[in-house]
């Protein structure tokens, strides 16, 4: 049994606690008591606001190798893809370990305590099966490991190329045979307590109506999350309804994915229609506007998808940026340029969709929430600092998502266990590891 006192604490909603002492057993919170003036003897003293674990519910972990190297410059998402290909076809599972557990390390620095890892990139550089056919997936699980961070491996069914075209010679290192070897290859994933399988749907381009409908069976047996790039890009959909006479997140529903557990990621050229599908199924829809900005994909509805009924998490994708309060505040700030209208999502509702719900997207339903039961996952956020020093508590919700940053944060706590202490990780030295793994892979 541990014992922290959080000077401050959001236990949900527009408000904001003080004097929290929460009790954990083990991996989960025992007891919240709110109004306790001191921290008492033993107990840990958590400064400044204490926040749920953050989740991040989208990541490509290999692609924080782009940093910097694919910004500049005209071009579109597609040219883009080019440049993250020619990266792909470099990677080992040595590199990739190094990669993950570095990109993993700074998203704890950030505050992320879970984070789901939509991951395709399977075999060799030929396409060929590696001898223990997902040691790219086992080297991302180990590499979250390492890092002390939560995981869910969104293992990827990759089949074509385009609707109806062969994987080029990169993408053939995405691909298996069809569904059904997919399938039997994701069943050798062992779970643990850090670590969670789920499926994802590549996308419509991707995968076929038929093995789709494999991918979320496979996903329904398991009652396991099931996510989907879905209408990222006009082209998609423009693709999509002239093979199939219908949009994605059509002939997804079709294929029997969308379901409560069904993570819609991007979202971003849905059609009204599909902003009532996807409602009404009450599936999640992931947003990651650092990226869509940065490759000019366009803003998603979400006040629209909100209002019919979905439920919206965040992610990072191609970590441009590791910084989920932008991810966060990006929602609402984005759609004000986009609508000339303030105001349509709260600090208290972005905070929740950077929280449990993206908890309940990638598969740990029981996380993102200070309460008796919840994973013990918090984070400290520090309030002095020259970007939040001097704002009233009454302020702090919408202070903290509106203008805090990854650099506030200074403890991250993950099933009980101290990950971060004081802004500095706890096992490794970031900064080097990103740096070691970076110069590890040529662009």
């Amino acid at each position: 049994m541990s014992t922290f006192w959080c000077e401050r604490a959001w236990l949900g909603g527009p408000d904001v606690r003080a004097g929290v002492l929460v009790d954990i057993d083990g991996e989960r919170i025992d007891s919240v008591q709110t109004g306790v003036p001191a921290a008492p003897e033993g107990a840990e003293h958590l400064r400044g606001l204490v926040l749920p674990g953050l989740a991040n519910a989208h990541s490509h972990v290999f692609q924080r190798a782009l940093r910097g190297a694919t910004h500049g410059g005209r071009g579109s998402f597609w040219s883009w893809r080019e440049q993250m290909y020619a990266l792909a076809a470099t990677l080992d599972p040595g590199a990739m370990l190094a990669l993950a557990r570095a990109t993993f390390a700074e998203m704890a620095l950030a505050g992320i305590a879970v984070v789901g890892e939509f991951h395709y990139l399977h075999h060799d550089p030929d396409g060929n099966p590696y001898a223990e056919a997902n040691a790219m997936g086992e080297a991302v699980i180990e590499g979250a490991r390492e890092a002390g961070v939560r995981i869910t491996l969104l293992d990827a069914c990759y089949l074509h190329g385009g609707i109806g075209v062969a994987p080029d010679p990169v993408q053939k290192r995405f691909a298996d045979a069809d569904a059904e070897a997919w399938s039997e290859r994701v069943d050798a994933f062992v779970q643990g307590s850090h670590v969670r399988v789920g499926a994802a749907i590549h996308s419509v381009r991707a995968v076929d109506p038929r093995s789709a409908a494999i991918v979320a069976a496979w996903a329904e047996r398991r009652s396991a999350p099931l996510h989907a790039h879905v209408s990222e890009q006009p082209a998609e959909n423009e693709a999509c309804m002239a093979a199939y006479g219908q949009t994605p997140s059509g002939v997804l529903a079709e294929a029997g994915a969308v379901s409560g557990r069904f993570t819609a990621v991007h979202a971003t050229h849905v059609s009204s229609e599909d902003e009532v599908l996807l409602g009404e199924a009450s599936c999640f829809c992931c947003l990651c506007p650092t990226t869509e900005r940065d490759l000019a994909d366009g803003i998603a509805p979400a006040r629209r998808l909100r209002d019919a009924g979905a439920i919206i998490a965040l992610g990072s994708d191609s970590h441009a940026m590791i910084e989920p309060f932008e991810e966060a505040r990006a929602v609402e700030l984005d759609e004000r340029l986009a609508s000339g209208v303030r105001g349509r999502h709260g600090g208290d509702e972005l905070l929740f969709a950077a929280t449990a719900s993206g908890y309940a997207s990638v598969g740990w339903p029981e996380g993102g929430m200070i309460r008796a039961g919840a994973l013990a996952d918090l984070v400290a956020v520090d309030l002095d600092g020259v970007r939040l020093a001097g704002v009233r508590d009454r302020d702090l919700i919408d202070a903290v998502v509106f203008a805090g940053a990854a650099a506030d944060v200074t403890d991250v706590i993950i099933g009980g266990r101290a990950v971060v202490r004081g802004g500095v990780h706890q096992t490794l030295d970031v900064a080097r590891e990103l740096h070691d793994a970076i110069g590890r892979v040529s662009l």
